[in-house]
């Protein structure tokens, strides 16, 4: 069976080839988007712990946490709290690093708690000055020790140390002396967020309800779930997989549906010999979806492929490639699969009917 399945899709190099093209185009597109999705999820979960902080304060509206503004008298507010028990602000340099546009550089105060949780690898990670502390990940990439300088919006800084926290988002990035971010961005007495540590025994839900109560105009982001709704980006990313599945189940299924009819009537003296040597309608049936299954998942295959080395040039074509870096899941492969065997079962089904549906004499009378 297998063998003359892959002999019968050889006899149509052009038109399948034509059809498994079609279909990775699709694939490609749909692990591309999921792929920045799954990036979008984790730097919005990362977010969220900054400094391992409990919560994250951004100013509401925005259409990315990123580009929140918030004035620094904010954190007396917050620490006025009795269930904050610290709040420090950071000012997000986006793309300060143009080596490495998924860099972030953080403006921190040397005495908050997000600069003083990171521990130093290599050199100090204390801030000051003309300094800044690069995370190891982002070190390793641009080759950075202590002592070496790191350019950020131009202006050149010295390494002061190398420093690990096992945030993907902090690792990958580098801490300056808020002052410092403040001047180099313009943002004199503002940050980008106050990450928020609560108080001993303050329970975190009801924290953060009270907290959007007492502070309105406030975006309090309390779980990863709460970043990931509150970018514009993410929300446009799912609606576009949502769409672009939809598309490519309905034109590759259509691609598979014409190719195999057209197979079908190209063999009907064939598949009449069949019937006639004692093959169910079944089978035969078999025959012709298992090609378009398997062309499809050729297709899909190649698909993906495509999508896990083109996610990154769809992420700068949608503007989050500053923040995000495509993350390829073993869920974004199993999806592409799904979807290239869904193709070949919807567009392989009517081909099939159709060359059960004829009685073996009338094939072999519309043969001869």
């Amino acid at each position: 069976m297998l063998e003359l399945i892959l002999t019968n899709l050889r006899r149509r190099k052009a038109r399948t080839a034509a059809t498994a093209l079609g279909i990775a185009l699709g694939v490609a597109t749909i692990v591309a988007l999921l792929s920045i999705g799954s990036g979008i999820k984790r730097t919005a979960g990362e977010l969220v712990h900054l400094g391992q902080a409990d919560l994250g304060v951004f100013q509401s509206g925005v259409t990315d946490p990123t580009a929140s503004l918030l004035p620094l008298s904010l954190g007396a507010r917050l620490e006025a709290r009795p269930d904050v028990a610290e709040a420090t602000p950071l000012l997000l340099v986006i793309e300060g690093v143009r080596q490495d546009p998924a860099a972030v550089v953080f403006g921190a105060r040397p005495e908050g708690f997000f600069a003083r949780r990171l521990v130093a690898v290599q050199g100090t990670s204390r801030l000051g000055g003309r300094s800044v502390a690069v995370g190891d990940r982002l070190a390793r990439e641009l080759r950075l020790k202590p002592g070496g300088t790191l350019t950020v919006k131009r202006r050149r800084f010295t390494v002061a140390g190398i420093y690990h926290t096992g945030v993907y988002f902090e690792d990958t990035g580098a801490v300056m002396d808020l002052v410092a971010a403040q001047r180099l961005t313009d943002r004199r007495g503002e940050a980008t967020t106050f990450a928020v540590q609560l108080a001993t025994g303050a329970h975190h839900a009801a924290a953060v309800k009270a907290i959007r109560r007492a502070l309105p105009g406030l975006q309090i982001i309390g779980t990863a779930d709460d970043a990931e709704r509150a970018g514009a980006n993410g929300e446009l990313v799912r609606n576009t997989v949502s769409i672009v599945a939809t598309l490519a189940l309905i034109l590759g299924g259509l691609g598979v549906t014409n190719t195999m009819a057209m197979a079908v009537l190209e063999r009907r003296r064939e598949l009449a010999l069949l019937n006639a040597l004692g093959w169910r309608r079944g089978r035969v049936a078999l025959l012709v979806l298992a090609e378009g299954v398997i062309t499809s998942i050729g297709g899909a295959a190649v698909g993906l492929l495509l999508g896990t080395l083109g996610a990154g040039w769809l992420a700068q074509g949608l503007g989050v490639s500053a923040v995000v870096t495509p993350h390829v899941t073993m869920a974004t492969i199993g999806q592409a699969v799904l979807i290239g065997g869904a193709v070949g079962v919807l567009g392989g089904l009517y081909p099939a009917w159709r060359g059960t549906s004829i009685s073996g004499a009338e094939l072999l009378a519309a043969g001869t």
